[in-house]
This record gives structure tokens, sequence and C-alpha cells, in this order.
């Protein structure tokens, strides 16, 4: 997201631009709502007292972490890894624990809320440097099926998008983890900015 920022605010500043996992427009739909549902479960626990906690509020960062996990999650990677009820189950449970250990509760709420007023779209003209954008077609959080990118990158006066296929070697949202996936698109863009 803030490489498309940077490009619109700064179009001289960078040689190239590699955004991945993300799109060029404002977070609304079930992007903005699976958001807003966890700063919800969050403000409805007691224990958040106004973001003014003696100790975290557990309910309702359970409900946070399960809402993220369901976001960040790829289906596949999922029907692979947790391939019986007792897998599902120890996988969630130590999700869970895992989460709760880390997660502080203002901290996630700014987390999900920082991209409320994210929004390069009207700009997008304005980058002129080599674009090299990569998604994942099993992203909840950026869904293609909504031919968002695909619109948005003819905008860009040097841009790429490539749509990385579901399957077991993609990971959903988080498939920017991967260098495997996008190396070859990363070489392309550094192959095209070469001075």
């Amino acid at each position: 997201m803030h490489s498309f920022l940077w490009g619109t605010l700064h179009p001289d500043f960078m040689d190239g631009l590699m955004p991945l996992a993300c799109l060029p427009v404002p977070v609304v739909g079930r992007n903005r709502l699976w958001r807003q549902m966890i700063i919800d479960s969050i403000h409805a626990d007691p224990a958040w007292q106004g973001g003014d906690y003696q100790e975290q509020p557990q309910a309702g960062l359970r409900a946070a972490a399960y809402l993220w996990a369901i976001a960040a999650s790829a289906p596949t990677q999922l029907q692979i890894n947790q391939a019986t009820p007792a897998a599902v189950d120890k996988f969630k449970d130590e999700l869970l624990q895992r989460e709760l250990a880390a997660i502080d509760a203002n901290d996630l709420i700014y987390q999900v809320d920082a991209s409320r007023d994210y929004d390069p779209s009207a700009k997008l003209g304005l980058i002129k440097r080599p674009v090299q954008w990569v998604n994942s077609e099993d992203d909840f959080i950026n869904p293609p099926f909504l031919g968002i990118a695909e619109l948005e990158v003819k905008r860009l006066a040097r841009g790429h998008f490539r749509l990385v296929p579901a399957g077991d070697h993609s990971y959903g949202h988080g498939s920017y983890n991967y260098a495997e996936i996008w190396q070859g698109d990363l070489a392309a863009l550094l192959k095209e900015t070469a001075r």
C-alpha cells in the first residue's frame, strides 16, 4: 500500500515500485468490514476500558485473532495442512495461544484502522516509474474477483500486474512472505530499472 502512496506523493523519488498484496483504492466493502469487526470486538470487551486496560481484553482479542486468521489465510493451504478435524482443532488452539501472547489490543486497533483513509486512486496517473504489482488469487483481503487490479493497472504508465494462481504454492494474503512466488517479478523490475 505504501508503494502506491509513495509513488503518487513522490513520483521522482524511486526507480521502481513493487506493491504486493494490495489495491490502490479505498479500504471499503468486506476489507473494511472485517477490520471494523476486529475493532468492535475489542471495544465490546468490558476489559478494554476505553483503551486504558490493566490486562489485555482477552475476549475481544480472541474474536480479533479468529477474524485475522480467516482474513490472512489461504483455503488451499488450510485444506492441505489441517486435513483432519484434530489437526484443525490443534491449529486453532495453537494459533489462539500464539496470538493472544503477542497481541496488544490498542496496537491491533491501530494496525487495522491505520488504512481508514487510504486512497491513492485519484493520483495513480502521477506514478512515472515502472510498477511490478503482484497479488494472489486466494487473497481474502484483496479479492481478485472484484476486478479492481485489472482496471487500475491501466492507469499506470509503466504498470504490470500479475495474479498468482490459487493453489498449493500460494498463501493467500500472506503470499508476499514467500519470495519464491514473486522473485521473478522482482528480477523483471530490477532489469527494467537498471541504469
